[in-house]
């Protein structure tokens, strides 16, 4: 795709989309979530199979909130990904006890919401890169792999996820396009006549 760009529009800016970025760094909290709830079940399994040696019903623990560990790891996902400021009620008393009970989630999900905050709150190009450096200094304490990962992602693409804050682009009209063209193809369960789809293309949308 890089190669295409550079061919066909030499002269353009290239921008890594910054939801493609706040996406890897939503990837990078959720797998510190599913560790924790495989352990969970593991825990769970562990209690279920000692209490059938000992002839006794398994019951396990229930948090404050009203739901077991595990139920409460697997329903965390969706608040995740959302900002505090638009928990629902229930979700804000599920995050205080995740977070109680997992002090990591809390960090690592600061760390994400810390980066879109970077990215809604900041309007030129070095405000944001030193903003950036203070985000990735936070990251190498916090010490998470997967946000390591992402963090040495970030550093290796700098230039093109900079370019964002320049004016702000994002490929939004492009995905929507996309979907349009998808849409379109869909109806007649592929293209054999290239040419012929491209003209229809181009008189339905240009």
């Amino acid at each position: 795709m890089g190669m295409i760009a550079r061919k066909c529009f030499p002269d353009a800016v290239r921008v890594i989309d910054r939801f493609h970025v706040q996406q890897l760094a939503s990837e990078a909290l959720q797998e510190i979530r599913i560790r924790h709830r495989w352990d969970a079940i593991e825990a769970e399994n562990n209690g279920i199979d000692e209490a059938r040696k000992n002839k006794k019903t398994y019951l396990p623990e229930i948090l404050s909130n009203g739901e077991t560990i595990k139920q409460m790891l697997a329903r965390s996902r969706y608040l995740l990904y959302k900002s505090e400021h638009n928990w629902t009620n229930e979700q804000k008393m599920r995050a205080s006890v995740l977070f109680q009970l997992y002090p990591d989630i809390e960090r690592a999900y600061g760390l994400a919401q810390k980066l879109s905050w970077i990215y809604t709150n900041t309007k030129e190009k070095t405000y944001a890169l030193s903003r950036l450096a203070k985000w990735h200094e936070d990251v190498e304490q916090a010490k998470f792999k997967s946000f390591n990962t992402l963090s040495k992602t970030i550093m290796n693409h700098y230039p093109r996820i900079l370019n964002y804050f320049d004016n702000r682009s994002t490929n939004a009209s492009a995905e929507s396009f996309n979907a349009k063209i998808k849409a379109f193809r869909s109806q007649y369960r592929g293209v054999t006549d290239v040419n012929f789809f491209l003209f229809r293309l181009s008189k339905l949308f240009a």
